[in-house]
């Protein structure tokens, strides 16, 4: 009998969360209370709420100051009574709504930590791509670097045609090897004469 009971308590101590007592077997929708703890803790909060908890005291006060409609007497024990049951009530449920609070901000900031990581890690990698396109980009001739070029040699050869020369074609180019080959050919005279 002895083994029996200390079985069962190991058994009940071994198990977290198990219930024990009267409602064991009753099932509450934990989301269902949190959503009415959240709804009493916000109207708790709310200005409606204290004008209202005022206009009551008040009227509880002038009524039992008034001999005539006394029902509790000056140190208003029914009326502390009312206002320590309030208070035993509303401090678990808003402990519970700021439970709740505090796991949904939770929830948000491990969200906002991913967000934040999956951003970096996109950042670095655009960053990467940006260097290597500069450093591709910079092996390649760019359409200013043409365009310089360009004008560079159109300025040339506005200057030797104003100046009445004949444009001069640079050395090394085939045009300019080409001039020169018939150039030759010309002066030479001819074995045939």
């Amino acid at each position: 009998m002895a083994d029996k009971k200390q079985r069962v308590e190991r058994e009940l101590l071994s198990e977290p969360g198990r219930r024990i007592g009267l409602f064991r077997h009753h099932k509450m929708d934990e989301d269902a209370f949190g959503r009415f703890a959240e709804l009493i803790a916000r109207f708790m909060g709310s200005p409606t709420f204290l004008i209202w908890m005022t206009v009551f005291i008040i009227v509880w006060i002038l009524l039992n100051v008034n001999p005539a409609t006394m029902f509790d007497q000056y140190p208003f024990m029914l009326l502390t009574l009312m206002l320590s049951i309030e208070a035993a009530y509303s401090a678990p449920l808003i402990l519970l709504a700021q439970n709740r609070q505090e796991y949904r901000d939770r929830l948000s900031l491990d969200e906002d930590r991913r967000v934040a990581a999956q951003s970096r890690a996109d950042m670095d990698f655009l960053a990467r791509e940006i260097a290597a396109l500069r450093q591709s980009v910079g092996e390649v001739a760019t359409r200013d670097y043409v365009r310089t070029e360009i004008r560079d040699q159109l300025q040339e050869l506005l200057t030797e045609l104003e100046r009445g020369d004949q444009p001069s074609a640079r050395a090394g180019s085939p045009t300019a090897d080409a001039d020169r080959t018939v150039g030759r050919r010309e002066a030479r005279p001819s074995r045939r004469e």
